[in-house]
């Protein structure tokens, strides 16, 4: 099967529901029982020899194989899943999780979304790894029935972890006749039950246990780590967002409403084929009118054999993708409403060419699906993005207000307070919290009229949208708040809801939502 054939696959479990009208959408689907992951009953883990790290000379071909993957991401998907997690093991970053886990866990450090780092960096961040002196050791590791794992390893030596070369700290193992037993948990992922659903309306829909179940992500001690407070600094007033007590009460079939979602699925491909994810689910649970996309990672090429793969219920779809460099960036709109007009870009060229913008217009408001430029490596990009996209972005907007409100969602790539960004001291020179991009959000959005409705809603409270895959910012809750939904201020008594849904996985960023009365 080529890749086109399983993305149209893909995309028809996605879409493949039945078309009703926008207000009362009943979903007649059966999901399949979601294969479970097999649990080995003896599983042998490498041991790690040497001392990578503690030589310059050991360091080279490991910092020139990243490189090389750096050079062609095509690469990755190639690579056994051995292969992935001792590349993995070598950068410092976790090895665990299926193939396409694995593949989309390198892909992100090696494309560096938020922090994007010079091969500089990279060097450095090989040379902080965990650093065994000299090692000799047997593993025998033994499954439990909770499905955690015991290693035994016998140690006979010194444990040395380096930071980079700012900080050094080390300890001595210690050392006692025998074995050294080590305990190491590896939560394994829950699978989801056969769910059946039949006449599921807008009014009966449930955001609760009721809901349909996806792939959730759980923690060793917290199976919900959005819903503890993670915070450098945090202010004493200030709670976790929890999306089961925090969201209002659904309105009644009387009400009109539309219901918007956004995402950054950072790779549609990807996403579609995690093991786990049930993109339909997705759509069952949540019941959305409109569906925007940010980097979706297609080329123009695939677009028209994605749109076939489309069944009744959204067929309505709208992409753009970058021309300027292919598999890259990305915006979509997919919707069972037909819109009156659809626009791509901002309508200048020097910003038209990496896929961010698409508009639609619907009978109360414009929407707009936008993927702002990252800042960049070194902030290579930041000058660009203050000085020329935020401005043209908003003046486009401000546009377009001119004959009706305006939504606007998205990546914005901009963590805007302290609040919404786990470690605000410690990324002031980081690409999504430079003082500039939070002074350009103020300038270009929110003093030219624009609500973040998030925020509106929740002024004390700390919800996250995108996690990276390294140093386990997901399972602990360390993340960004760069995802939003800005609607112009007339609109704003309208919005019913604007949510957060950080219990979905597939990407470094979860979904958000919108309910905005008509």
């Amino acid at each position: 099967m080529n890749q086109i054939q399983s993305l149209q696959l893909g995309l028809k479990s996605l879409f493949s529901i039945s078309l009703v009208a926008p207000r009362n959408l009943r979903v007649k689907a059966t999901i399949a029982r979601l294969p479970q992951r097999p649990v080995s009953s003896s599983t042998k883990k490498p041991v790690l020899k040497g001392a990578m790290g503690s030589n310059p000379i050991h360091q080279k071909p490991v910092i020139k194989e990243i490189e090389s993957l750096r050079d062609d991401l095509s690469k990755i998907e190639a690579m056994t899943v051995e292969q992935l997690r001792t590349t993995l093991r070598k950068i410092g970053a976790s090895a665990k999780g299926r193939k396409c886990e694995l593949v989309s866990s390198l892909k992100c450090f090696l494309e560096n979304k938020i922090d994007g780092e010079s091969s500089q960096v990279i060097e450095e961040h090989v040379s902080s790894t965990i650093c065994v002196e000299t090692v000799s050791a047997n593993t025998e590791t033994e499954t439990l029935s909770n499905g955690d794992q015991v290693q035994n390893v016998n140690t006979v030596s010194d444990v040395q972890i380096r930071q980079g070369n700012k900080r050094r700290s080390s300890f001595k193992s210690k050392t006692v006749e025998g074995d050294t037993k080590v305990v190491k948990k590896e939560k394994l992922s829950n699978e989801s039950d056969e769910v059946s659903v039949e006449n599921l309306s807008r009014t009966r829909r449930k955001v609760s246990s009721k809901a349909a179940s996806i792939a959730v992500i759980t923690d060793d001690k917290v199976a919900e780590p959005w819903t503890v407070l993670a915070h450098k600094k945090p202010q004493k007033d200030w709670i976790p967002y929890n999306p089961k007590t925090m969201r209002p009460p659904e309105l009644t079939r009387e009400t009109k409403f539309m219901k918007l979602m956004s995402w950054n699925v950072n790779g549609l491909r990807a996403l579609l084929k995690l093991e786990g994810f049930s993109a339909l689910q997705l759509a069952k649970r949540e019941d959305f009118d409109v569906l925007c996309l940010q980097e979706t990672k297609l080329q123009e090429k695939d677009v028209e054999d994605v749109k076939r793969s489309l069944i009744d219920g959204y067929e309505n779809s709208f992409w753009t993708c970058s021309v300027s460099k292919l598999g890259y960036s990305g915006t979509a709109i997919i919707s069972r409403v037909k819109p009156l007009s659809v626009s791509y870009g901002l309508g200048i060229s020097d910003h038209d060419s990496e896929g961010r913008i698409v508009t639609v217009e619907f009978d109360s408001f414009y929407l707009i699906s936008g993927y702002v430029p990252n800042s960049g490596d070194g902030l290579r990009r930041l000058t660009y993005r203050i000085t020329e996209w935020d401005p043209s972005l908003s003046n486009y907007m401000k546009e377009l207000e001119k004959s009706k409100p305006v939504i606007l969602t998205g990546d914005l790539n901009c963590a805007h307070q302290e609040i919404d960004i786990y470690n605000p001291a410690g990324n002031i020179r980081s690409a999504g919290f430079t003082d500039e991009e939070r002074q350009s959000f103020r300038t270009n959005f929110l003093s030219r009229g624009y609500v973040d409705t998030f925020r509106r809603q929740h002024p004390g409270v700390v919800g996250y949208t995108y996690w990276g895959y390294r140093h386990g910012g997901r399972k602990f809750n360390r993340g960004w708040r760069l995802d939003y939904f800005l609607v112009s201020e007339s609109v704003a008594g309208k919005v019913h809801d604007s949510y957060i849904l950080p219990d979905i996985i597939g990407s470094d960023h979860c979904p958000i939502g919108l309910v905005i009365k008509l």
